[in-house]
């Protein structure tokens, strides 16, 4: 746990625009990057992830699909070095050769169906595991959907707050 209070006291510390450039590796909305670095300091982790968790549910929806475009399709490898990009490989290394096409029209009906890239939380699970979310979730209407987005986005959001604090790696 020390190294986590390093960490949380480190990031307490850092000047806004640097708070919020660590906050978009976590979820890519600047509203969101803003607000969570606004109310610094925070008195432990827990404390931020429920501000995280609170900023991701009053994003407007243009913030949530801001942050939606820096994530890429399920089942394709993010390019690039950034922090992101590697959590993002970590986050779908579940995702094995034999889902990939299943999983490409998967994305793109869901893409066709409700405007934007399918977003779920990868962390642990194969890739025959998020074609089964994912077919499930076609099902859902607009606002359904939306909410699950939500969430889904606040999963990730928390997923990455812990790596950024040393958690998790």
């Amino acid at each position: 746990m020390p190294d986590t209070l390093t960490a949380l006291d480190a990031f307490n510390a850092r000047p806004p625009d640097e708070a919020e450039r660590d906050l978009l590796a976590c979820c890519a909305c600047r509203a969101f990057a803003a607000k969570v670095a606004g109310l610094r300091p925070y008195c432990g982790l827990g404390e931020l992830l429920a501000a995280a968790d609170a900023a991701v549910r009053e994003l407007e929806w243009s913030g949530v699909l801001e942050a939606l475009s820096a994530h890429p399709r399920i089942g394709e490898r993010a390019a690039g070095a950034g922090t992101e990009a590697a959590w993002s490989r970590q986050e779908q290394s579940g995702v094995d050769d034999a889902s990939r096409a299943a999983l490409a029209e998967g994305n793109r009906a869901y893409e066709e169906r409700f405007g934007h890239v399918y977003l779920v939380c990868a962390t642990g699970l194969t890739g025959a595991e998020l074609l089964a979310k994912l077919t499930s979730r076609l099902r859902n209407d607009e606002e359904t959907e939306r909410d699950v987005v939500r969430a889904e986005l606040a999963a990730i959001t928390r997923v990455r707050l812990r790596k950024l604090m040393g958690e998790g790696r």
